[in-house]
């Protein structure tokens, strides 16, 4: 079976699906592993590096033409699905709950389409879930961009002309990011503090050494390992609860996302006109509407002496890591899916079924 990795034409992607690493790994497997010219070029992998280690590297079109599985990290577009057939078995993060006309394109030509975006969170499929692979790197990435957007350092620092205070950070959401950006933080010496609707969190921030800010959640329970949006009582609670820290912070980082619904406003902007003077805001969760109310996408907004710099941060500033990590969960779902290098269809078994969005042009998940 010929496996056909193609290069992503998104603005600002850096990453690419496969990595010569794991290319290598599918050879061995069995499998042959067609590369788009330069498909990984922005990551410094070389066209030379994937044909070191067998793969080939072919121009677009030859890729369509001979491969059966496609693979991408963003969505296929429609310039791709001008050369998707019904022979084609469709990889990517698909994002189908918010894209039905992507999903019915898709289902147009024919083919079969797998979303990666779909896994469950559930512990069989931990090795191949790409948010949380892709999460913790945006949450380390986002301290490192707070620290260079900030005029404070983040540690205690004792000087001869005096002694510097340690930097206070607030972190919305405490899933895969959110845990990653509180380790972080606290290694560059901050003093850390740590929210979420999730009351099993708790232990898991304070782990870390962050002051987790509880919020009684009866009745907020999460829906399968995410959170699930709250109700006007519970975020009318976390504010109140939530206030002295954030008019505190020197920084805060917003995670908080919901599957294929726009982000919770977390941060009114009458509660940014309380900040400190000079305080940065790095919102994660912009490209679904953002956490804090004026935020925006791929923007710096400046407003009431705060900087809000609203972003995915998106693991493409660190592509070289973040295509690596994708590529080992690709690899992993592909072990998964197939047996003998055929595909096994067990459309009964829990990842599978969950993650086949379209089959031979039939749409199974809305």
């Amino acid at each position: 079976m010929k496996i056909g990795v193609l290069k992503e034409t998104k603005v600002g992607e850096k990453r690419v699906a496969i990595s010569p690493s794991i290319a290598k790994k599918l050879i061995d497997k069995g499998f042959e592993v067609l590369i788009e010219e330069d498909a990984g070029s922005a990551s410094s992998f070389k066209n030379s590096d994937y044909e070191a280690i067998g793969a080939s590297v072919e121009k677009r079109g030859v890729v369509f033409k001979n491969a059966t599985i496609l693979i991408k990290i963003n969505p296929f577009d429609e310039e791709d699905l001008k050369l998707v057939d019904k022979g084609h078995i469709l990889m990517s993060q698909l994002y189908h709950k918010s894209n039905p006309k992507l999903i019915e394109s898709i289902a147009a030509t024919g083919a079969t389409a797998f979303s990666m975006d779909a896994m469950p969170r559930i512990s069989r499929a931990q090795d191949m879930d790409v948010l949380s692979s892709q999460s913790n790197l945006a949450g380390y990435k986002a301290v490192i961009l707070g620290a260079y957007e900030m005029t404070k350092i983040f540690p205690l620092m004792m000087t001869a002309a005096g002694t510097i205070t340690p930097s206070k950070v607030l972190i919305y959401g405490v899933g895969v990011a959110g845990l990653q950006a509180i380790a972080t933080a606290k290694r560059l010496g901050a003093v850390v503090m740590a929210t979420d609707i999730r009351m099993e969190t708790k232990e898991q921030a304070e782990s870390l050494g962050a002051k987790f800010i509880s919020v009684d959640n009866t009745g907020e329970e999460s829906e399968g390992g995410y959170a699930k949006e709250a109700s006007e009582d519970y975020a009318r609670r976390q504010k109140e609860a939530v206030n002295k820290s954030l008019f505190d912070a020197d920084l805060v980082i917003t995670t908080a996302m919901i599957p294929g619904r726009k982000s919770p406003v977390l941060i009114t902007e009458e509660q940014v006109k309380q900040m400190k003077n000079g305080a940065v805001i790095i919102d994660l969760a912009a490209a679904q509407g953002g956490n804090c109310e004026i935020s925006e996408m791929n923007k710096t907004v400046t407003k009431h002496g705060v900087k809000i710099i609203g972003t995915t941060i998106s693991p493409e500033s660190v592509s070289t890591n973040a295509s690596d990590l994708y590529a080992k969960n690709i690899y992993n779902f592909i072990m998964h899916l197939t047996e003998n290098n055929e595909f096994k269809w067990e459309l009964d078994e829990e990842i599978t079924d969950e993650t086949l969005i379209v089959q031979e042009g039939k749409i199974r998940k809305n």
